[in-house]
């Protein structure tokens, strides 16, 4: 089985623990690694996602290669899969990872002694090129600056340790899957659609990939996942969208969803959320993107980006 990944040290340490999965679950299957460059990878000069069409810009190229055959599998992180526009004919989600961590950190220089952000001083450059994170934290941190930082997790710690920035701002779950130890700030803000999520998509029909895909999947996380993405298909978000959303258990088999969506200059929010039998769990996004629509929340999608994913 080829399965098909981003060529970042990130998303091949994600696709060899996959291809170990696949193999131990399937004796005698053996899963060739296809690094795959995006155009995402490809210009992270370029601080500005929206100029290379968004989101899309670290799927595309592993999608045609996925269609076009030269790869059996895809494996992507699902927060970096458009809610804007359908997947592509003919590819299905064949596996969920079960979900991990899906809580943002600021992280500070080796040999800083700041271990918070409302420690740093007024005017101090904080790396983060997503919307999300930055109309949350503007507004919380208004004496800091949020500035955009490019590049693969080693590269902005990189750029953070030479001096460039204070502090950056990434996703735990990618320094745990490197097993890189920094000293970090938990934030206590919105976890963007599909954190902490690993998805694995193949051709649909293809029943020599579906199954031992589809033992992968874990069915909670494909529930969550379900209700996250249908209220980002509601609400068309992209990659200039502050858009946050989260699902999780409740109680009795179900799901709770809770939602935001933020002005681009984090002054405005509005937000929404909801309880479904988990086995509704596509409904319960479509709900709760309603109720945010029905709040005013288009006005704030249609505004100009302050900053990308």
């Amino acid at each position: 089985m080829r399965l098909g990944t981003r060529p970042s040290a990130l998303a091949m340490t994600q696709a060899r623990t996959v291809a170990q999965e696949l193999e131990r679950s399937h004796g005698g299957l053996r899963v060739e690694i296809v690094p795959i460059s995006t155009s995402g990878d490809r210009h992270q000069g370029i601080g500005d996602l929206v100029a290379l069409g968004g989101k899309g810009a670290f799927a595309k190229e592993i999608d045609r290669a996925l269609v076009d055959g030269e790869i059996d599998a895809a494996l992507h992180c699902a927060k970096d899969l458009p809610g804007d526009v359908p997947r592509p004919d003919g590819v299905v989600f064949g596996a969920c990872l079960e979900g991990q961590d899906t809580g943002d950190i600021a992280v500070f220089g080796a040999d800083a002694d700041v271990r918070n952000l409302a420690d740093l001083e007024a005017g101090a450059r904080v790396g983060t090129s997503s919307v999300r994170r930055h109309a949350q934290l503007v507004q919380r941190f208004p004496r800091l600056r949020f500035e955009p930082v490019r590049g693969n997790v080693d590269t902005r710690l990189a750029k953070l340790d030479r001096g460039d920035f204070a502090a950056v701002v990434l996703a735990r779950v990618g320094l745990q899957r490197l097993g890189i130890e920094r000293s970090h700030e938990r934030l206590d803000i919105v976890p963007a659609i599909g954190a902490g999520v690993l998805v694995v998509e193949r051709r649909a029909g293809d029943d020599a990939a579906a199954e031992p895909v589809g033992a992968l999947d874990h069915a909670p996380t494909r529930r969550r996942l379900a209700a996250e993405r249908a209220l980002l298909s509601v609400l068309r978000g992209h990659c200039h969208t502050p858009i946050a959303g989260h699902a999780r258990p409740a109680d009795d088999d179900g799901l709770e969803l809770r939602a935001a969506v933020f002005s681009s200059d984090g002054r405005r929010m509005i937000s929404a959320s909801g309880v479904a039998p988990a086995s509704r769990a596509e409904e319960l996004g479509e709900t709760v993107g309603g109720e945010l629509i029905a709040k005013g929340a288009r006005e704030l999608i249609e505004e100009p980006a302050a900053s990308s994913e």
